[in-house]
Order: C-alpha cells, then sequence, then structure tokens
C-alpha cells in the first residue's frame, strides 16, 4: 500500500465521505488484514457511519495487535461509552492514561466518563491532572471548570475559565457551546451570551446553541429573544430531534410563567414531560405552576419528585450531607464563645463607613429586594451574590486549620491583609465607583458573622426576616444552585430544622458580638416601602430616599441579577408571597413544633397570614 492510498482514505474521512472511506480500506485490507493503519481509518469511518458496534470491533482488534498504544485504547475506550459499556471503557481509559501519563486526551476522557457515573470528585481530581499535563489547552480546562462547578468548587472554576477571551475564536463549535455553559455554571451569564451570539452568527443552524442562548436570555430577562429563538423549534415537524423539541418547550413553559400564564406553562410542561431520568428542574417548574393556579397539592407532589431526584444525585456527590448525624444546614463557619471572645486583641479596623454593609438572613427571606434597593442609592453600591467570607476561611485553612478554631491569633498584619483580600474579590466582581460603600448581600453570611466581625467590627447589618412558613415554603419550591442549600431542602422537615439551626447560631452569635444591627421585616416592607425605606436610609446615614423606592427600574437596566430572585426583584413590591404557606397548612402542621422557638422569638404565630 503506498502513502498515496493512505492520503487518499484520509482526505474522504476528512471531507465527511466515510463510506468511500470504508470502501478503499476494505479493498486493502483485502491483500493486507493486519494493517495498523487502514484498520484505524476502517474504524473512524464505521464511527462517523454510526456503525458502532462494528467499530467496537475494529477498535478492539487494535488493542490486541497494537496492546501499547495509548491511542487505540483510548480510541476503544470512546466507542464503549457511547455504547453504555462503561466499566469496560473506565478499564480501557485507565490503560490508555497508563501508557502515556504524559498526554492530557485519555485524562480527558476517563474525567468525562466519571462525571457521566455522577462520581464527580474522582472526575475533578483526573480532569485537573489533565489540565496540569497541558495548562494552555482549553478543553482540559473547560471540563476541568465543568467538573468543579459539579463539585461546587466555582471559585477553582472561574480560575480555569479566566483566559477564554484569549481562546478565541475557537473552531470547533461544540467545544465553544461546552464553553459557553461552562461560563453559564459559573454565573457569568453576559458572557454565555456573548459566546453563544458569536457562535450562532456563524452557525445559524446550530440548535443546541440556539436552545443554551434561549436560556441565558431568559435569565437576563430577555423574554421576547428568548421566545423568537425557541417557538420555531417547538413547532418544528422536522429537522429537529425530540429531546431538542423538548427542551425547546422548557424555555416555552419558563416564559409562560413570566408572562403570568401558568395554565400555558403546565400543559407545555406536561406535553414534553423531564429531559431525563435525572431532570428535576422539570418538576420544580410544574411545581411552580400548579402553585400559580392555586393547585397545592399538585404543586406538593411535583415538588416532592424533584427533591427526589435532586437529592438521589446530592447523595453521590456530597454523602456527607446525608449521613446521619449531619446537620441540616452544613457549614464550616467558625464558632466563638464569648469567653473566647474576650481574649480577642483590640486591632485598629474601618469604621461603619468604610466598612461594607452587610444583608443577612436566611434564603428567600426578601434578602435581594433589599440588595437592589440599596443598590439603586447612588451612595451605596452592591453585587451579585458572593461567597467572600467561605473564601477567606479556605485561605485561614490552607494555611493553618487551628486558626478558625480561635480568631484570636489573627493579628493586625493578618487582618490588614485579609481586608485586602476581600477588596480585591469584591473588586473583580463589580467596578467600584469614588464615594459609594459596598453593599455585601448574601443571605449565609449570617452563619460568618465571627469572621466578619474580626474584619469589620463597626459594620452595619440589615437582618431580612419573614414569617419562617413562607420562607420555608419558597425555599422547598426553590431548585437552588448550591449543593448544601439543596440538601437542606431535602425535606420540609429537615428544611426547618436548617432554619432553626441557622437562626439559633445568628442570635447566639449576636449576644456574643453585639453588632449594629437592623431587622427589615418582609411583611413590614411590603405594607409600607416608603416608610420602610426611610427608616433603612436613618440606619445607613442617607440622605435621600427616593433613589430606593425606584429600584425595579434601576434592576430593569442591569444586564444580569444572579440570584434565584432575577425575574422578581425587577417587579414593583407586591403582597403576592404574603401567607403563601397557609395554601399548605396541612404539610406545614407538623413542623410548627420545630419552628415554635423561633416563631415566638421574633413575634409570628400559625394564625398570622404571612
Amino acid at each position: 500500500m503506498t502513502a498515496n492510498a493512505l492520503a487518499q482514505i484520509a482526505a474522504s474521512i476528512q471531507a465527511g465521505q466515510p463510506l468511500q472511506a470504508e470502501q478503499l480500506c476494505r479493498s486493502w485490507l483485502s491483500t493486507q488484514p493486519k494493517d495498523e493503519n487502514l484498520l484505524l481509518m476502517l474504524a473512524i469511518s464505521l464511527h462517523m457511519q454510526q456503525r458502532r458496534p462494528e467499530a467496537r470491533e475494529i477498535y478492539a482488534e487494535l488493542t490486541r495487535l497494537c496492546p501499547r498504544s495509548s491511542v487505540h485504547w483510548g480510541n476503544y475506550g470512546t466507542i464503549l461509552m457511547e455504547l453504555g459499556a462503561l466499566d469496560e471503557a473506565e478499564a480501557a481509559y485507565a490503560r490508555a492514561c497508563q501508557l502515556d501519563p504524559g498526554n492530557a486526551s485519555p485524562k480527558i476522557h476517563q474525567g468525562l466518563l466519571l462525571i457521566r457515573r455522577h462520581d464527580y470528585l474522582a472526575a475533578r481530581e483526573v480532569l485537573l491532572d489533565a489540565y496540569r499535563l497541558d495548562r494552555e489547552f482549553p478543553l482540559a480546562r473547560i471540563h476541568a471548570a465543568r467538573a468543579c462547578c459539579l463539585c461546587q468548587d466555582f471559585e477553582g472554576a472561574e480560575e480555569l475559565l479566566a483566559p477564554w477571551p484569549k481562546w478565541l475564536p475557537l473552531a470547533d463549535a461544540s467545544l465553544q457551546l461546552e464553553l459557553a455553559q461552562a461560563l453559564s455554571l459559573v454565573g457569568d451569564v453576559p458572557a454565555t451570551v456573548a459566546l453563544l451570539e458569536d457562535l450562532l452568527a456563524r452557525q445559524p443552524g446550530y440548535l443546541d446553541a440556539g436552545l443554551q442562548l434561549a436560556v441565558a436570555y431568559e435569565r437576563s430577562n430577555r423574554l421576547a429573544d428568548a421566545e423568537s429563538i425557541v417557538a420555531p423549534i417547538a413547532r418544528a415537524t422536522s429537522g429537529v430531534t425530540e429531546p431538542q423539541r423538548g427542551k425547546a418547550r422548557h424555555v416555552l413553559a419558563t416564559l409562560a410563567l413570566r408572562r403570568n400564564d401558568p395554565a400555558e406553562a403546565r400543559r407545555l410542561l406536561e406535553q414534553c414531560g423531564p429531559n431525563d431520568d435525572e431532570d428535576y428542574a422539570h418538576y420544580f417548574e410544574l411545581a411552580a405552576a400548579c402553585d400559580k393556579l392555586g393547585e397545592a397539592e399538585a404543586a406538593m407532589q411535583a415538588l416532592r419528585e424533584a427533591h427526589r431526584r435532586h437529592a438521589a444525585e446530592l447523595r453521590l456527590a456530597f454523602p456527607a450531607y446525608f449521613a446521619p448525624d449531619a446537620p441540616a444546614l452544613p457549614t464550616d463557619a467558625p464558632r466563638v464563645a464569648a469567653e473566647q471572645y474576650r481574649r480577642w486583641p483590640r486591632l485598629a479596623a474601618p469604621e461603619a463607613l468604610d466598612s461594607p454593609v452587610f444583608v443577612v438572613g436566611f434564603p428567600r427571606s426578601g434578602t435581594t429586594l433589599l440588595e437592589q434597593m440599596l443598590d439603586a442609592h447612588p451612595r451605596l453600591q452592591s453585587m451579585d451574590e458572593n461567597p467572600f467570607f467561605n473564601r477567606l476561611a479556605g485561605i485561614l485553612r490552607r494555611h493553618d486549620p487551628r486558626i478558625l478554631d480561635d480568631l484570636s491569633v489573627l493579628r493586625q498584619y493578618d487582618c490588614d491583609e485579609l481586608r485586602k483580600r476581600y477588596h480585591a474579590m469584591a473588586g473583580e466582581r463589580v467596578v467600584r465607583r469614588q464615594d459609594t460603600q459596598l453593599v455585601d448581600k448574601n443571605p449565609l453570611n449570617m452563619q460568618w458573622l465571627p469572621l466578619i466581625h474580626r474584619l469589620f467590627p463597626e459594620a452595619r447589618f440589615i437582618l431580612a426576616l419573614r414569617h419562617p412558613c413562607d420562607v420555608i415554603l419558597s425555599c422547598y419550591m426553590q431548585n437552588f444552585r448550591s449543593s448544601m442549600l439543596s440538601a437542606a431542602c431535602a425535606s420540609l422537615e429537615r428544611l426547618a430544622h436548617a432554619y432553626v439551626e441557622a437562626m439559633t447560631q445568628w442570635l447566639e452569635d449576636v449576644d456574643v458580638f453585639k453588632p449594629t444591627v437592623l431587622v427589615s421585616r418582609y411583611e413590614s416592607l411590603v405594607d409600607d416601602v416608603s416608610g420602610q425605606a426611610a427608616r433603612i436610609a436613618r440606619f445607613l446615614q442617607l440622605d435621600e430616599v427616593a433613589p430606593m423606592l425606584a429600584f425595579d427600574r434601576h434592576a430593569r437596566g442591569k444586564a444580569f441579577i444572579a440570584t434565584p430572585s432575577y425575574s422578581q426583584v425587577i417587579e414593583p413590591v407586591n403582597r403576592k408571597g404574603l401567607g403563601r404557606w397557609q395554601r399548605y397548612r396541612h404539610e406545614f402542621e407538623p413542623l410548627l413544633p420545630i419552628l415554635e422557638p423561633m416563631l415566638r422569638h421574633w413575634g409570628y404565630t400559625a394564625d398570622m397570614p404571612g
């Protein structure tokens, strides 16, 4: 066989003519049945024709003929994975990695297989190994970032994706789609939109990219743009796969909910059903539609199914959350007793006006509404929700895990450096304006009061408060990105315990540190927006109140709001969320004894409408 013959076969493959390539290969193999190059090209041509079982036999033969070829073992692993033989595929990839440990490619495939098996922690380690072998390889970075997100390591994912503008243009359209999806996972929806718009400008018929863009448009409150993409896909009778049509209908259902048409949303969702066995998001959407229709039992049935499916996935990635002795709301935040606090040395620290304003509270208590009101004021500047104190704690833990057990060891230099790191992280999230005070809204920063107080002892806090039953119902209906919160929502009973645990910890910490706190009740805020806004302004020593009252117009001017309430805070304040739990009262009766200490402490009763 001549080099020209091999070149002719390769040209047929590159031109997308696998049948012609197959015929040429078989012609030459009749005289050279063991030729490695011919067998490889035959396997590739069969693979391209979706004739996977036949391709599998050829790839297997190549591993027998060339047992020390990492390439052949990697190809064999890929065809096995596509055929669903995951155990055999994993063994093939492991052999490929063993034969060529410096090659990132088989490690990437091995990592993707582990993701498919929901072994996210192992996948993250394998894919990070692949990244370390070739730090300039976008494919390794993108897949490693995806694995980091699945392990809730969003900071690691952001670092991996940071150079993405330098990778453009990506010749591989599917890789650019993967990059867009990874950026969406870390919450960079504007970048996701830009990447997908660019991809569709070059490949207008790329339906999967269009569907992803529609999701990003909805998330950016560009509802008409989202509908213009998915409506034709949902109506198409040809050229669209059933999974693509189903995804389009899911987006249309979300848009129907945004238009306050829950009947249409429910019709669409019941028509298409979940995308797959792991699609718990479908049931959260269905529950929202049923809730808006006033069908409480149907909503609760959908929610139970949503949490059942979500918890099954979480148990694979985070089994510790479901251990018998696990707290309802896990946290690694430090605890400080009063006697420990008395040993803290007095250190120089910023005054109140030079410290951030911290907006805290149990999730779904109205923190996003408060944040948007504050951000609308010209003297204040907020940023989207970020776990800065979790990250600062991680820095301390890596330096010496004992520090978090005794924060008194932090000296002036340490606190100064941690504050610098905090402001650097904030600066990465928002372009700071001069003469503004930072607003840090993260509901569960309430768990980090000891560390916040060590760095910003004069800071003011606004605690968002809402009827505990309304909070718990709203959380239970929410598809949280955080695995910790999702685990806490596995059942209404666990969620009630999580609320009491978090609030008890806050009250105990407040008793120790005596921070400056304003309690903002959601019920009072929606009843008297202007009066409550004036109260908040006085607390923060602000002269003007009017800008805070126009928060909804201010929010609509934002490109993106990275919280679950993104669709609500662009609307004026309304009373729709008050007392919603009463429609589900039979579900809450068993929870009232659990919640009784907090109901009593905050002056709520089981008979209050909200």
